[in-house]
């Protein structure tokens, strides 16, 4: 499979204090690119070409599962997809766990029948994007704002699988945007120095405001820029996974078992054993 891989700009500097405002195998078709003229970029924008991955994911869907429910704007159009299917009767017996209320509220409305982590405790497939994903398959998640219940969720699962489009694909991971951090407001300032010797750049993430943005989870969250990218992302977890007040990042490694990406060419997915 080709797909583009995108290298992403260089990071400004900035201030701490600046704001940035606001394994049991799923069936989805592997392989080569599906070369359906309808998925060409002369004829679909992105957001379209999403929407076709999310398509295929919703497809994947059988009767009975337990699904986790990612956010952000790509899993807009797979639950949409799965409503559908749910209330033609394709499927049956769906449930649900929304990784955020914003993920609730709509699955509600499209009538998606919903549960919690610990009525279902383990999940069969949890369906999400990335704002950046590497050829190891790994991932940055999180400009959602719903970073920390998007991999518990995650960790919850047999399956987890990823929808992006080619311009999320990056050779290095955080080459094109931030890392998200979430942290617990009580002396949030404290993790700039450390932070900044790991070699990112910290802002935190604001309202239009101005106010700091604050999570489901009632914390903050920290965008961190890396120039060049995170060179360790492993190390890089590790070291921010010991310290006291972060709750969680955006980094998710080893997690993702399919990444399905909407590419200039159709439809591609990759898995682990692709690697």
């Amino acid at each position: 499979m080709q797909v583009a891989i995108n290298e992403g700009p260089g990071r400004a500097e900035s201030t701490f204090l600046d704001c940035v405002p606001q394994s049991r195998h799923i069936p989805i078709t592997t392989g080569p690119a599906q070369h359906d003229p309808s998925l060409s970029v002369h004829t679909l924008n992105k957001e379209e070409l999403k929407s076709a991955a999310a398509r295929q994911a919703a497809a994947a869907v059988r009767s009975g599962m337990r699904l986790g429910l990612g956010t952000g704007s790509t899993i807009t159009h797979f639950l949409r997809f799965l409503a559908e299917r749910i209330e033609s009767g394709e499927v049956e017996g769906i449930v649900g766990v929304p990784t955020s209320l914003r993920t609730a509220s709509m699955s509600e409305e499209l009538g998606i029948p919903l549960s919690t982590l610990e009525e279902l405790v383990t999940l069969d497939l949890t369906v999400d994007g990335a704002d950046e994903v590497d050829r190891e398959l790994g991932l940055i998640k999180g400009l959602g704002g719903a970073l920390l219940r998007e991999k518990m969720v995650a960790q919850a699962s047999r399956e987890f699988v990823i929808i992006v489009d080619e311009t999320k694909v990056v050779r290095r991971l955080g080459t094109k945007g931030p890392l998200p951090v979430e942290v617990v407001p009580f002396s949030w300032r404290a993790h700039a120095p450390v932070l900044r010797a790991l070699g990112a750049e910290p802002k935190l993430r604001c309202e239009e405001d101005g106010s700091p943005y604050v999570t489901d989870n009632q914390n903050y969250i920290v965008h961190c820029h890396f120039e060049e990218g995170i060179g360790d992302p492993r190390a890089l977890e590790c070291e921010l996974a010991g310290r006291a007040g972060i709750v969680g990042t955006g980094l998710f490694l080893d997690m993702a078992t399919q990444v399905i990406v909407a590419s200039k060419d159709g439809i591609h997915t990759l898995t682990p054993e692709d690697l």
